[in-house]
Order: structure tokens, then sequence, then C-alpha cells
């Protein structure tokens, strides 16, 4: 039987392509006069921000930017960089924000792995890009952002401003929501990065489901801490486009420029990794807390519970969210309950520790038995892979079609993650599952012991890695970075684990030391597992 409803076509009029780029068209004509960026003494409304973003594209053009084209920007977060994420997708090419905290040769690689046709890089930096071109073996056209606040050095090229002054392009969206709108790399933590694709239907739900889950307000204050080039800046660029909101720069996020924005600027939201927050709770120690509260998502590394509970009693509503570069950042948020407000500040600190339930704009986040492929059950101790299913997931990895594969098996994306899944239905992470410590057949939770090592007030970072141990097979071995000032044993510290843990999941050996840490501040485990194998 045919059904009257198998006539019904998509037609202009009943369906556009998904892409942020709608939200600088609303920005434009709804949020026009409001203030878009503050800078230092700069300040712009939306109507001149949205004028230098066409104009800046109508520039790219110019210089034969084309649809498809990758085009890598070196800069910290300002105005620049803000405003590159609307106009190079205007111009139909895709945008490769590179991490200014990498060394020359991997900024080299993933030149040259990107395909990159043009280079936008501030001037503060071209000294980094300099080394790189010399290891790529070629130069591609570079663009300078000449900032007068940094210092610089100048490569001879055409400068931003002058893109500026480029007969702006119209704002049209892609043909196709599916055309790739940025190229992020993952960290590299064990072999190269992998060139991670966003199309622009994914950077759309992303905006829509962050400003959801955030229960963001309009005309919103945003501070600009979490790097531009750490997927996208999580997306908040489009978001806050949609929202009319007020974006804040500072360019470098030290604590006290980010302390002197909040208060000076009146700002209510910023997204920031626990090791900020941890530097915030350190540097402010008598201020009155914030009032209202800040809002505040974190994402990265599990934040330590101590952590949490500082900056709570600082006046930061802080958030917990967990994602990865192939899901355009978080994923997952652990959503307060009201039952939680009658608790202790230590116990409710444990509890925003949890990694939560999925974004409204994710189809699924599930934690799977890759033995049985069946979820774990919700008893907040079996632990499984966290996958992910839904728009808001990578199209790929760039030129890696078996990476691919691999990562979408069986129809969902492997995170990688081990968690567990509690009784209120909020995933727990436990380890990258290649740092699950198994010792005499149990299962330890490097995370878990960390958590209590950042707990002693000498312990200013600290790692826990497997050690071989000739009859458990493998035991905890803890690295630490001690506060300055603070002495401590590491039986000392040893004994505070086993006050705080079952006796097997305490560090049978602690090693002082400044740990390995990416260019993102990631620590570099698979370094300290060496280190680890040393020590047997």
């Amino acid at each position: 039987m045919r059904h009257h409803f198998e006539a019904l076509q998509k037609t202009r009029a009943n369906h556009v392509p998904l892409s942020p780029l709608s939200f600088l068209r609303r920005a434009e004509s709804l949020h026009g006069a409001r203030t878009a960026v503050i800078y230092g003494a700069i300040r712009r409304s939306w109507a001149e921000t949205s004028a230098r973003i066409r104009a800046v594209a109508g520039g790219l053009v110019g210089l034969g930017v084309q649809k498809g084209d990758t085009v890598s920007v070196l800069s910290p977060n300002t105005p620049e960089l803000f405003e590159l994420h609307f106009a190079l997708p205007l111009t139909g090419a895709v945008l490769n924000t590179l991490n200014t905290r990498l060394e020359p040769e991997t900024i080299a690689y993933i030149l040259d792995h990107a395909d990159t046709k043009l280079v936008i890089v501030d001037r503060e930096l071209v000294p980094l890009l300099s080394k790189a071109f010399d290891l790529l073996g070629r130069t591609p056209p570079v663009v300078e952002i000449a900032d007068p606040s940094a210092r610089g050095e100048s490569l001879g090229g055409p400068t931003y401003d002058t893109l500026v002054a480029s007969k702006p392009l119209p704002i049209v969206l892609p043909d196709d929501e599916w055309d790739a709108i940025a190229l992020n790399y993952t960290s590299g933590t064990s072999g190269r990065p992998k060139g991670v694709v966003y199309h622009h239907r994914g950077a759309y739900l992303m905006a829509l489901g962050t400003g959801t889950a955030w229960q963001m307000p309009s005309y919103p204050v945003y501070l600009s801490v979490v790097p531009m080039f750490h997927c996208n800046g999580w997306g908040h660029p489009w978001l806050m486009a949609m929202l009319g909101a007020t974006v804040v720069f500072t360019r470098i996020p030290a604590a006290e420029r980010i302390l002197d924005a909040i208060r000076t600027q009146n700002v209510t939201h910023f997204g920031a990794a626990p090791i900020v927050l941890q530097m915030l709770a350190e540097a402010e120690s008598d201020a009155a807390p914030f009032n209202p509260p800040i809002r505040v998502l974190t994402a990265g590394a599990p934040p330590p519970p101590s952590v949490l509970a500082k900056t709570r009693s600082m006046g930061f509503d802080v958030m917990q969210v967990y994602g990865l570069t192939e899901t355009f950042g978080h994923i997952s948020q652990c959503l307060w309950q009201d039952d939680w407000d009658d608790l202790t500040p230590a116990e409710q600190a444990e509890l925003q520790a949890q990694q939560g339930i999925a974004f409204p704009m994710v189809e699924e986040v599930a934690v799977i038995d890759r033995a049985t492929g069946e979820p774990v059950p919700r008893d907040g101790t079996t632990q499984g892979e966290i996958a992910i299913r839904g728009n808001t997931v990578m199209a790929g990895y760039y030129k890696d079609t078996e990476a691919t594969a691999t990562a979408f098996e069986d129809g969902w994306f492997w995170s990688g993650d081990a968690a567990v899944l509690n009784g209120n239905a909020y995933i727990q992470i436990r380890d990258r599952l290649k740092d699950v410590i198994i010792s005499g057949g149990e299962n330890i939770s490097s995370v878990e012991v960390e958590a209590v090592l950042y707990r002693h007030e000498a312990v200013q970072a600290a790692a826990v890695v497997a050690m071989p141990h000739e009859r458990w097979g493998e035991v905890p071995c803890a690295f630490v970075e001690l506060r300055d000032g603070i002495e401590v044993s590491s039986d000392e510290l040893i004994a505070f684990c086993r006050a705080h843990l079952a006796g097997f999941k305490a560090p049978k050996a602690v090693i002082f030391e400044t740990l390995p840490k990416t260019s993102t501040g990631k620590i570099q485990k698979f370094q300290l597992r060496n280190r680890a194998k040393e020590l047997e």
C-alpha cells in the first residue's frame, strides 16, 4: 500500500543545511548593536564583527582560497582567531587550528598531512612557524596577524588587516551540511596525531546542545580560556554567535588575567581544563566568593575532587563534562541533581567528578563490555568501554580509512576510556583502558588512586601507572610533583593512600619528579609506564 506521506519532498523551503554560519547571520541581524568582542581597549559590536568576518572571507578568496582547501592558523585566543571560525567556513575552506604549544616537528607534520594551502600566523609565533617550515621543506603562503599588544617578527607577507579591507562576501550556507568545516589533530600521546574531520552539521548541533545542556541565557559574557585549537574551543565560538554573547579575550590564560577579567568585565561563563581551575584556586586566597556564581565547564582529565571543592568555595559553579577530539569536544555532562544540595562539600565534589549523562544533541553514550557487546549493569563496579553514537561524532580521520573503520566498529565510536555506570545512570571514568592496573586479578583505577594523592597538601600533580611485580603481576606506582616549599616522604604518601583506599590499591612506590606532559598539558603516561618498567 502506498502512503500519501511518500509524495512529500525536501525543498528549499523545508530543508536547509545545518551550519553555524546561520548563527552569524542571526547575530548580525538581531544582535548587531550588542558588544561581541572585548580585547584590551578593543570593543566591537556584532555588526562590526560580522562585517570584518565577511571582509576577511572575501580577502581569503582573493588570495586563492577555494572550497575544500585547508587553511592552518597558528594563534593564541584573539579576536582574529574567533573571526576565522566564521570567515573560513564562509569561503568553503576548512579551518585547521594549530596547537601553539607543539614543537616544530609536529607542526611540520600536520602542515604536510593536512595539505595546508595557506597559513595564518600571529607574529609572536613566527619563529615557531619558521622552524616548522624548515623541517617541512616548503613555505606555504602566509598571512600575518600583527597584534599591537604582543611582540613579533614578520615574514614579509600580507597582514590580516589587509584582509579586513577586502570586498566582503555574503553569508551563504554550504550546499551540503556534511561538508568539512574544521580539521583538528589529536594530541598524539602515542604515535603520530590523527586528523579529525568536523562537518557543518555537527558544529551546528554542538552549539545547540551545549547551550541547552549548560542552561545558558541570551547575552552571556563569556571569557575565552579554552584554547580554540582544542576542538575549536569546544564549539563555543559558534555558540556565542547564536546567543549574542560578549566574548572577552586575555590572549594569555594567566591566573591574574583571568581573575581580573572576571571582575572587571562581569564575566558569567567560561570553560577551562582542571589544571587551570587548580591554578585559579591557588592564586585566589582571601577574596570574597564570586556572587552570583560564575558558570564553568571543565574537561580534560577527570578533575580531582579537591580542586572541585576549592573552586566551589570561590564561587565557581563547575560542571564536569567529557568528550574527545573525535566527538567535537564534550558529549556528556555531570548535571547537578537537587538531592546533592544537602551533602557535604566533599561528597558533592566526589559526585561532580563523574562524567555523567549524554548531552541532549548526542544520540547515545553507553558503557559496553567489548567481550560480550552488551551494556554493563548500573552497579558502579563493572567496567566497560565508553562508546558514542550521534551527530557530533567526526566524519572520520583525514586520509586514514583504516583507523576510521576501527574507530567506528559495530556502529559506535569507541573512546578507549574504561568506565562504570553508577546507579543513577551517570558514567564515571575509571581509566584509559591501557591505564587500568591489574594486580593479582584485581582491577585498580589509576584515576581513583590519583584522586587520593591530590588530596594531600604536598601534591601538586600526580600520575599512577602499572609497575611490574613478581608476585602480583603489576602494582601501582605513583609519580608525584610536590608543591614548592612542602616536603613529604614516599612512605608518608603511601600511608596516606592506605588510609583512604583498600591496601592493594595503594602505590607500592612513589617517585618524585617533574611529570612529562604533552603540549596540551596531558600527562604522558606512556613515558611513565616505561620508567616504571625499569624500576622492577
